[in-house]
């Protein structure tokens, strides 16, 4: 029986690389992708079915080698990659648009061109499921936060029409809120943010969403973690 299939970028650390472990001790084969070529496969080695693929999900050429990796197979894709900006965090009278249009194309714009890629494969599966990373900043209004939350915002949209448009497909926006993960630490430099849970505390929640599927829709994962 063919494992099934999963893309998960931004895999290199993190949330991502949290996911990335509980996938793999499911069977399941995941492409994991993330920009840092040795943090990457030092962070996946060893995992089963894990294939580790650097590469910057904004380039063309990387997202075509991304789905066709996966042989002709795709159950699953994570768009977890994405870009804080400016750090310390800039209110928007002095945000840099040139950090702005990078956020945007890490964190809206090639998920958009992954997913434009993938959905001939995920049309084929007997369970396919596209699953956006959120935040509370996209639909609370954080000081600072203004770049990030817009593209989080925009990603949100997103994947609200791609559920509309492609019935067949599962497409979630999950918030896993607050994590102890470096681009935390980086919205908040100097601080100490050991109060927040570990990545692989949140996995459950999004395992959920695999496991039960519920409708498309935006889902937290402190409301999955209370009804489980």
């Amino acid at each position: 029986m063919t494992s099934t299939v999963a893309i998960v970028t931004g895999a290199g650390q993190g949330f991502g690389l949290a996911l990335t472990t509980a996938l793999a001790a499911r069977g399941m084969r995941v492409l994991a992708c993330g920009r840092d070529a040795g943090r990457l496969r030092a962070a996946t080695a060893g995992l089963p079915g894990v294939a580790a693929l650097p590469g910057d999900v904004t380039d063309p050429a990387f997202r075509r080698q991304l789905v066709e990796a996966g042989g002709g197979r795709l159950d699953l894709l994570v768009h977890n990659a994405g870009e804080l900006g400016p750090s310390p965090l800039p209110r928007l009278e002095h945000y840099p648009l040139d950090a702005l249009r990078s956020v945007l194309e890490t964190t809206v714009l090639a998920p958009l061109a992954l997913t434009q890629l993938a959905l001939p494969l995920l049309r084929r599966s007997a369970a396919p499921t596209i699953v956006t990373l959120s935040s509370d900043a996209a639909v609370e209004a954080y000081e600072g936060w203004g770049g990030y939350g817009a593209a989080k915002a925009a990603l949100d949209h997103v994947a609200a029409v791609m559920a509309v448009e492609e019935p067949g497909v599962r497409v979630h926006a999950f918030d896993p809120g607050d994590m102890r993960t470096t681009m935390h630490q980086r919205a908040f430099p100097g601080e100490d943010i050991s109060d927040r849970p570990e990545p692989s505390t949140v996995v459950p929640a999004f395992l959920r969403l695999l496991d039960e599927r519920p409708p498309s829709r935006r889902h937290r994962a402190a409301d999955l973690l209370v009804a489980s």
